[in-house]
């Protein structure tokens, strides 16, 4: 896997753990999971390019 697409994976799943956190102190916020969701199709587009 090349560094940038590594990288985007490492992005995404520390925003899943951001967003997650967030929402557990704070309350959900829609956009925070869209932009989640958005960030992962993105690093899922790469890999899948790659491959």
């Amino acid at each position: 896997m090349p560094d940038s697409t590594k990288a985007m994976g490492v992005l995404t799943v520390g925003g899943l753990v951001v967003v997650s956190a967030y929402s557990a102190t704070l309350g959900s916020n829609g956009w925070l999971w869209f932009g989640w969701v958005v960030l992962g199709l993105l690093t899922l587009g790469m890999v899948a390019s790659r491959s």
